[in-house]
């Protein structure tokens, strides 16, 4: 019993400190979340960096709605298309490594946009290289990104995404030039 008042005490504590960095979390991250022009270039630049440069995680991690999905399709041993979700932890676990270890950058090149509400949809053409001196990207595809507004901020709700392949060409609606 003698120790149960300062557990409950420290406890407290850390739950007060906790929260005071959370708040102070969100008005440092405020700005990157005002528009959705803001909210999609963070989400492009947070990922890209040189080999060996560190990713902003947390900020990455702000971005996103509690419940978000990020979904890449990719081929099943029988050769047909499949999704794969993941939480936003899931993914920094996945693929946080490899940004780093190999230098990665994704640079949007067209998008169409449509919303309704607080709902909008991005189709988000991308190019990726592994360093912002490559000439030629080593992959492209599309970003199929749902976003949510409630008034205050925007919110990643979903990714899903599929990469050009010898089979999969961009559409030339989603290229530049074709506004």
């Amino acid at each position: 019993m003698k120790y149960t008042f300062p557990l409950l005490l420290l406890v407290f504590s850390l739950s007060v400190s906790s929260l005071k960095a959370q708040e102070r979390e969100a008005d440092e991250y405020a700005s990157y979340v005002s528009s959705l022009d803001g909210t999609l270039e963070t989400l492009y630049a947070v990922i890209s960096g040189e080999k060996g440069e560190a990713r902003a995680w947390d900020l990455f991690r702000y971005l996103f709605h509690a419940d978000a999905k990020l979904i890449p399709t990719r081929k099943d041993t029988e050769g047909r298309d499949s999704a794969k979700y993941m939480s936003v932890e899931e993914y920094i676990e996945s693929s946080g490594r490899y940004l780093v270890e190999n230098g990665f950058f994704e640079k949007e090149i067209h998008r169409t946009t449509e919303s309704f509400g607080p709902i909008t949809h991005v189709f988000s053409t991308y190019e990726s290289y592994h360093s912002r001196k490559d000439d030629e990207p080593f992959a492209r595809g599309i970003n199929s990104i749902q976003l949510l507004n409630d008034g205050e901020r925007w919110w990643v709700v979903n990714i899903y995404w599929s990469a050009e392949s010898p089979s999969l060409s961009i559409p030339k609606e989603y290229l530049p030039g074709n506004e």
